[in-house]
């Protein structure tokens, strides 16, 4: 049986402009390929409330989970969450018990729960609170899409928060070959071990050291002893270099 998919949506006109480095998807691709659900997709779009919502029904009916995260914070520019609502046409507005989970938090911190805090709370109603024990402030599940913060701290626990309710496959492994030879040199067998092993994945990752061209072939698969197996082969091709 094939793991599930997972597509990933960050939000942010501070990614697009090269403002903000984005170590979300490091981090989310590292935790998913633990608990055997493949990423098959990263889409970042900006802060137009049209551009996500697109997005979002797109990568929602084409894979089984999405992972969203930025612009769920309190200040104008902060639209995922009334975008996710209109996507899966759900009413949105502040919802109670995001509201006691705040409220309680800014008191105990002996800040004002204003306006511009209470907007974090604005949850669409048929969703289900994510869990934030960094900031409090919660993320959400809506259908399939579980939208989360893009502070990397919070961002990770939310991750953690989200993984604990999912049901992954089999977590992909890896193993790597260094070849020392140009890639040309090694384009047409490494193609035709590709096509011999359909249930793993190939990549080639070219290198100069030394004067010396190479690649580091990383195969993926769920399988070690297929994975095994495929490394072995490639070895033997090229018996010199390994």
């Amino acid at each position: 049986m094939p793991n599930p998919t997972a597509a990933m949506l960050v939000i942010g006109d501070e990614i697009l402009s090269g403002r903000t480095r984005d170590a979300n998807m490091h981090h989310l691709a590292g935790k998913l390929t633990e608990c055997g659900i493949d990423l098959k997709e990263v889409r970042v779009v900006s802060d137009d409330a049209p551009a996500i919502e697109t997005a979002v029904k797109d990568l929602s009916s084409a894979y089984d989970h999405v992972f969203t995260s930025g612009g769920i914070g309190p200040t104008h520019d902060d639209i995922t969450a009334d975008c996710i609502a209109r996507a899966f046409d759900d009413h949105i507005d502040i919802r109670d018990d995001a509201r006691d989970l705040l409220a309680t938090h800014y008191a105990k911190q002996g800040h004002d729960f204003n306006e511009a805090r209470q907007r974090m709370a604005r949850i669409p109603d048929r969703a289900t609170l994510i869990d934030n024990p960094v900031s409090i402030a919660p993320g959400f599940t809506l259908e399939n899409v579980h939208v989360m913060a893009g502070v990397p701290s919070v961002f990770k626990a939310m991750v953690d928060s989200v993984l604990a309710g999912l049901t992954g496959g089999a977590p992909l492994q890896s193993v790597s070959v260094r070849i020392e030879r140009g890639e040309g040199d090694i384009a047409g067998p490494l193609g035709k071990l590709a096509n011999a092993h359909a249930d793993l994945s190939f990549g080639s990752y070219p290198f100069i050291q030394n004067g010396v061209f190479g690649a580091n072939i990383v195969i993926r698969g769920t399988n070690a002893d297929q994975l095994d197996a495929a490394a072995q082969t490639l070895a033997q091709l090229f018996p010199e270099d390994t």
